[in-house]
Order: structure tokens, then C-alpha cells, then sequence
């Protein structure tokens, strides 16, 4: 993989901000995009800006055939046995609530989640749970956030219908043993439903070997444009999803007393898509299958090992998530002693340009059920570098040399 050549597809990582390039370390809240997706973008509006699947002219017949290119790529980047189990929704929180609440699931019936879901899942379960009775159940993970087996299989009963669970958490990096999770979870005849935004840009997903049932994902994280989510559900289960908006595109036809869906994955994408961004998601896609997910992810284990190892005799720096490295994909979570979370990123922000996300990155449930008041977290990606790893260990070991206490 070399990340150079990757490092000139991106304008802003070689354009100087306050005198130094940018050491960009939010990717898991969004990545950059490279000039190919954003010249797929721009082709949409100079080309051919119409909408699809209306109007029978030209212009409107090729945005419409773009469109299906694209579903039919996103069926290949997740192995979907066909591209009409993809939906275009505006984010994977639409896809997530489309299926939580479109489901049908009643009183007396049960949904069981982690205690660190991102608030994507965490949230709609809760109103779900307020507004129709269905019950909430909690599997308790360690205190490093690692899952354990026998822990969802002990809250598992015959009136769970749903199990909702983030596939790689957007706090620790830790990524769920999917397989056995979908195994054990068909084998009560609940269907299982997967948040992997934090997943998709870097670890293969292979949706029929999984056996899961639905998933979401969002294309702003994976090098793709804001405003396009990607959801699947699996063959004929569409059909008993109702959606969560109504109106233009999503039906058939209409009376003056009734109408009638159409078929998934249409009848998810009511009103006027986001065509641009879906296009540049295909430009996003391709992009991201020509390096590889399988150096994807080695880059970053990699690149978390380099910082993990810089800052492991540190007593003033603790790691929010399990100890290894190698669990953790690109995320280093962490906190300084002395220092809040915001803290730490605006200094680091402020005086070496190094940018990360700090807080309790949508999961106010994590950090509340330990006691902690949030962590500032770094997140790797394609083109981000040694070099780059050195200059943030180093910044944080002036950080708790100056602001520890004792120091």
C-alpha cells in the first residue's frame, strides 16, 4: 500500500493550514475524499443533473443508469446476492431507524442491544421501548468493552425479535465475532440487525456468509460524499419493513383512500434522492476496493500499534478499550491525566495541527456506565503515516510531562 501516492488523491493534506500540514485523525467520525470522488461528483452536475427514475428523457435515463451501477457495486463491496437488497438512505442512522421502527415489533416482544451502541441504535431502541412496550434488553459487556458470548446468550429468550448491535464500535475499535452473534441469535428466531458504519471502510463484510438480516452503513466514512447511507436487508425480509417516510417515489400508485409500496429496495428511497453523492458513493466505492480492505486494515492496526507502543509506559495517558492494539482496528481512545478530553484536542489542534474528535462520540451510555467523562480519540486511515504517529506520541508525551499530576 503506499501511502504517498494514496496521500496526493486528497487536495487538503497538501495544503498547509497555519503554516503545517494537517495530521488528520477524525476518520471515524468522517473521512476525506479523494479527487475521484469529488470529479464524480462534479460530473453529475455538469453533465447530466436530473433526477432518476421519473422523467423518460436522456439526462434522467443516465442518472438513473449511474444510480443502478452503483447499487449493483455496493451489492459487491458486501457480497448481497442481488443489488436490490441495497437501499439509498441519507445516512446509516435513517437505514438503522427504518428497521428498528419498520419492523412491526409490539408489546411483548424483545430487542437486545450491547451497553455501547452508538446512539444511532441506542436512542431509537429507547423510544421504540417508550412509545409500544417492547422491551429493552441489555447485554453488560467487560470493562474494556470486549462482548462476551455467554453473556448475549444468556439474555437471549424466544421473545427476542430483534438484536441490534454495532458492528465495530466507534469508541474502542472492537469489532463483535459477528458469525456466532447472528448464529446464536437465529437460533431463538430473532433477526439481527448490524450498525456498520464504523466497519465498512476498512474490514470485509460479507453479508450472505454472515447470514445477518439487515445492515447500515454511511458513505461519509468511507472516502465517500455526506448525505448517502447504504442499507441492506435481506431478499424477501424488505417486503415486511414498512418505511419510515412516505410520498413521492416510494409508491406504486394511489387513490383517494389507499396506495400501494413499491418493492425494496424503492420503497425505502421515497422523495428526491441525493444523486450526486450517490454517484460519488460508487466513486467512493471503487476507490476504496482498489487498495484493498485487507491492507486497509493492516495500515491501520498497524499505525495503532506504532502510537500504543510509543505510549505504553505512560501512567498519565490510559486507553479507553481493550489493551491490545490489534483489537482496536484504527482507534486509539485515551485520556490524559489533568486534562479533559476537549482539552487535549484543542491543544494538540492548536499547537501541532493534529485533528481528532473528542467527548462521548454519540455513546453517552459507555462512558456513563463506567464513570468517565469522555476521551479524546484518534482515528487512522489510508493516508495517514508514521510520521504523523510520531508527531502525535510526541505531543502527548510533552502533554503529560506539562499537565499530569506530579509532573
Amino acid at each position: 500500500m503506499d501511502v504517498s501516492k494514496i496521500r496526493k488523491d486528497f487536495a487538503v493534506l497538501n495544503k498547509e493550514v497555519g503554516g503545517r500540514l494537517p495530521i488528520y485523525f477524525d476518520n471515524a467520525c468522517q473521512t476525506l475524499r479523494p479527487r475521484q470522488v469529488t470529479e464524480a461528483v462534479m460530473e453529475y452536475y455538469e453533465s447530466y443533473p436530473a433526477c432518476a427514475g421519473r422523467s423518460v428523457h436522456k439526462l434522467a435515463t443516465e442518472v438513473s443508469l449511474r444510480c443502478d451501477a452503483v447499487r449493483a457495486r455496493a451489492a459487491e463491496y458486501f457480497n448481497a446476492e442481488n443489488p436490490t437488497e441495497i437501499a439509498f438512505t441519507k445516512n446509516a442512522t435513517e437505514g438503522l431507524n427504518t428497521v428498528i421502527f419498520g419492523s412491526g415489533l409490539a408489546k411483548g416482544d424483545e430487542v437486545v442491544t450491547t451497553d455501547y451502541e452508538h446512539n444511532s441504535v441506542h436512542v431509537p431502541v429507547l423510544e421504540l421501548a417508550r412509545t409500544t412496550g417492547v422491551r429493552h434488553r441489555i447485554v453488560r459487556s467487560a470493562a474494556d468493552g470486549t462482548l462476551d458470548l455467554e453473556a448475549f446468550e444468556k439474555v437471549m429468550t424466544r421473545k427476542v425479535k430483534l438484536v441490534a448491535m454495532c458492528l465495530t464500535s466507534n469508541v474502542t475499535g472492537y469489532t463483535l465475532p459477528a458469525k456466532e452473534i447472528v448464529d446464536i441469535a437465529h437460533s431463538y428466531g430473532a433477526k439481527v440487525l448490524l450498525d456498520a458504519a464504523q466497519a465498512a471502510p476498512s474490514r470485509k463484510i460479507d453479508v450472505q456468509a454472515l447470514g445477518v438480516d439487515s445492515m447500515a452503513a454511511s458513505a461519509h466514512k468511507m472516502c465517500g460524499p455526506s448525505g448517502v447511507g447504504l442499507l441492506y436487508v435481506r431478499g424477501e425480509l424488505g417486503e415486511n419493513i414498512k418505511p419510515r417516510i412516505f410520498g413521492g417515489h416510494g409508491v406504486t400508485d394511489t387513490d383517494i383512500t389507499s396506495f400501494k409500496l413499491l418493492p425494496p429496495p424503492e420503497r425505502f428511497e421515497t422523495g428526491l434522492q441525493n444523486y450526486s453523492g450517490i454517484v460519488g458513493t460508487g466513486a467512493s466505492l471503487q476507490y476504496v476496493s482498489s487498495i484493498g480492505l485487507d491492507e486497509i486494515l493492516d495500515h491501520e492496526i498497524s499505525l495503532n500499534r506504532r502510537m500504543s507502543h510509543a505510549l505504553a509506559g505512560l501512567d498519565a495517558v490510559s486507553v479507553v478499550g481493550p489493551s491490545d492494539p490489534n483489537q482496536r482496528g484504527g482507534l486509539f481512545s485515551f485520556n490524559v491525566k489533568g486534562l479533559s478530553a476537549h482539552d487535549v484536542a484543542m491543544i494538540l489542534d492548536n499547537s501541532k495541527n493534529i485533528m481528532m474528535r473528542s467527548g462521548m462520540h454519540c455513546c453517552h451510555s459507555f462512558f456513563h456506565s463506567r464513570h468517565i467523562d469522555g476521551c479524546a480519540r484518534v482515528s487512522v486511515y489510508i493516508y495517514n503515516t508514521n510520521e504523523e504517529v510520531d508527531v502525535f506520541t510526541d505531543a502527548v508525551m510533552d502533554l503529560a510531562d506539562k499537565f499530569s499530576p506530579g509532573a
